[in-house]
């Protein structure tokens, strides 16, 4: 995606989130958001036809709100978040989606006094080992940490953390790519 249209995605991502949170504060219904946003992301993250009803430009306005409307009414997502998607839907705006999760996320979190970190790992962590690295980044950030984790096992070992715009590197599959890297210097 060109850069001038990443910023546009940011800034209408943004705006959009933003719009939500408020409503959502003003009607108590924050936390009902996060979790019909997690849930929405989760759907999207499993199916590739709705990843490409929410990308492609192709389908009309019409198509994306008819099966926006499915979709809510099928996954139980009503109330502020599914009014919020359809209104998405109806804007032609489903392309800035993950980046309208991601923002709200945030902005939650600001409003809480707490930081997201997205964190991906090789392997899915214990609860022990996920308190663990919420009290060392909690030293790093200054602030209480809300891990947002995903796993990739391509990874091999080792964790990708980012918070905010900082990001720690140390899987093994960066370490491996360095290594190899600086051996074809070498040779």
């Amino acid at each position: 995606m060109p850069v001038a249209n990443s910023s546009l995605t940011s800034g209408v991502a943004s705006r959009y989130a933003q719009s939500l949170f408020d409503i959502a504060l003003e009607t108590g219904s924050v936390a009902k958001v996060q979790e019909q946003l997690g849930a929405f992301e989760k759907l999207l993250n499993e199916s590739d036809d709705l990843q490409r009803l929410v990308r492609s430009p192709v389908f009309s306005t019409g198509e994306q709100l008819s099966a926006i409307n499915a979709i809510t009414r099928k996954a139980g997502l009503d109330g502020v978040f599914g009014n919020f998607l359809k209104v998405v839907a109806s804007n032609r705006r489903l392309f800035a989606l993950p980046g309208m999760i991601e923002a709200f996320r945030t902005i939650a979190a600001e409003h809480k006094g707490v930081v997201n970190a997205k964190v991906t790992s090789a392997f899915a962590l214990t609860p022990e080992q996920e308190e663990e690295l919420k009290a060392t980044l909690k030293d790093v950030a200054g602030k209480d940490v809300e891990i947002d984790l995903t796993v990739d096992p391509s990874l091999l070992g080792g964790l990708i953390v980012k918070i905010g715009s900082r990001q720690i590197d140390t899987s093994l599959k960066t370490k491996l790519s360095s290594m190899k890297l600086a051996l074809k210097e070498v040779g």
